[in-house]
């Protein structure tokens, strides 16, 4: 068996998992559910599960079961219909986090990854303690919990994740391998389906000490050569497969919290225009175009929405960012709610360099860029807001300040591909 604390030698992979990561961000949101069951997922006859928190499991519920079946089991389950743009946030965060204590970061859903944290013992100690550290990392600033298998390879970290939850942390050290292996059901080998499981049961291969001591050749006649292999060699706890980082998205926004809460739309359509025209001047700085806009909106009471669109064209222009941005804003409908913050992010960015141009007939020769081009060149010259639109002087009279009053605060995030100022590897900046 794996060890529940102490040092971890001879590991340096961890799988951290989210628990429950729906039902959890949305018991966070509404933080009186706290303790009952809780079911994400589509309501009606035609419904399906989508997460569910223990409470709820310990009826028997589980994801992609039917959710009127998950209410027979247990009746007492508040239905909620799931936030993807939130969840997505939330995910942004954490795997932010990760990528502040190493590169190497696999992400494999929203709500778990592999990381590689070799690299990272100096600093923060083994990775047994950065699984710790990460635990209530992820607790403070999220406030949701994780669970954490530390090992020497991928596929039993992966286990070691699930042996800990929920919100624990298991150890599996090379000399424990089999002892922690060998008792498994052979349906927890990585690539065992149902019909895999199915074949390996009739075969009288229970356990993965089971199969582990029949000979390879025979399991490669009965599975096939490709099959049989894998399944011998993952027995024995040998995965060589190594921790892939996926490269962040590039993207760049900026946002603004209010000092006090606002609720006239005016205000909010000049922050956007705003916000936008310093997306699209670091978008232009940088050499990119967005190919899809989004925006971040959040209320009085901290509950905060994403909203984006892909746009027909890529752009760096920053009428063009305001003009999606606003009608994303609009389509809220939100009827004078009290807004807290803003933000407009420029997303999947391509070079501009070699992105094609769409030519409009009839445009004019020099167009709504030529004058962005032409701000850009006079706030190298004269400093930041010395030419804006004639919109944002109304906020003061006068540019690059803001609303007298108003004590704004700003959040300009860096493009989230930025460079470690201590020249490391790429890391993604959370957006707060």
């Amino acid at each position: 068996m794996g060890s529940p604390a102490g040092r971890a030698e001879g590991c340096s992979v961890l799988h951290v998992d989210m628990d429950a990561f729906f039902a959890s961000v949305e018991v966070r949101r509404r933080p009186e559910l706290a303790g009952t069951p809780v079911i994400v997922g589509g309501a009606g006859n035609r419904g399906v599960v989508t997460s569910a928190t223990y409470e709820a499991r310990r009826y028997g519920v589980h994801a992609a079961m039917p959710t009127a079946r998950a209410l027979r089991l247990c009746p007492t389950a508040t239905v909620l219909p799931g936030d993807m743009a939130l969840y997505t946030e939330v995910s942004r965060s954490v795997m932010a986090l990760f990528r502040s204590v190493t590169p190497l970061v696999e992400p494999l859903s929203l709500d778990e990854a592999f990381l590689d944290v070799s690299g990272a013992g100096r600093r923060l100690g083994d990775a047994a303690e950065i699984g710790e550290y990460l635990r209530a990392r992820v607790f403070d600033e999220q406030g949701i919990t994780c669970s954490v298998g530390v090992a020497g390879t991928k596929f039993v970290a992966k286990l070691a994740s699930a042996r800990a939850k929920p919100d624990g942390l298991l150890i599996v050290r090379p000399p424990e391998v089999m002892d922690f292996l060998h008792p498994l059901p052979v349906g927890a080998l990585w690539g065992v389906g149902p019909k895999t499981e199915e074949s390996l049961l009739r075969l009288g291969l229970r356990t993965v000490g089971d199969l582990a001591h029949v000979p390879v050749k025979t399991l490669q006649r009965g599975l096939g050569a490709a099959v049989g292999t894998h399944l011998h060699e993952l027995s024995w706890g040998r995965d060589p497969r190594r921790v892939v980082p996926d490269e962040p998205e590039k993207s760049t926004g900026h946002e603004e919290t209010f000092g006090t809460d606002v609720d006239d739309p005016a205000v909010i359509h000049r922050e956007l225009l705003l916000l936008s025209e310093r997306t699209a001047g670091r978008l232009r700085s940088g050499g990119w175009l967005a190919r899809t806009v989004s925006i971040k909106v959040r209320f009085a009471d901290f509950a905060t929405i994403t909203r984006s669109r892909t746009l027909d064209v890529p752009t760096d222009v920053g009428q063009e960012l305001y003009d999606t941005a606003r009608a994303l804003f609009d389509a809220l409908g939100l009827d004078r709610a009290r807004i807290r913050l803003v933000g407009v992010r420029a997303e999947r960015l391509v070079d501009a360099g070699s992105a094609p141009r769409q030519l409009e007939l009839g445009a004019r020769e020099r167009g709504r860029r030529d004058a962005e081009l032409a701000a850009d060149r006079a706030a190298r010259r004269f400093g930041a807001g010395a030419v804006r639109p004639a919109t944002l002087l109304l906020r003061t009279g006068r540019p690059g300040t803001g609303r007298p009053g108003t004590g704004r605060t700003s959040a300009d995030s860096l493009p989230r591909t930025a460079r470690n100022p201590s020249g490391g590897s790429a890391v993604e900046y959370p957006e707060e």
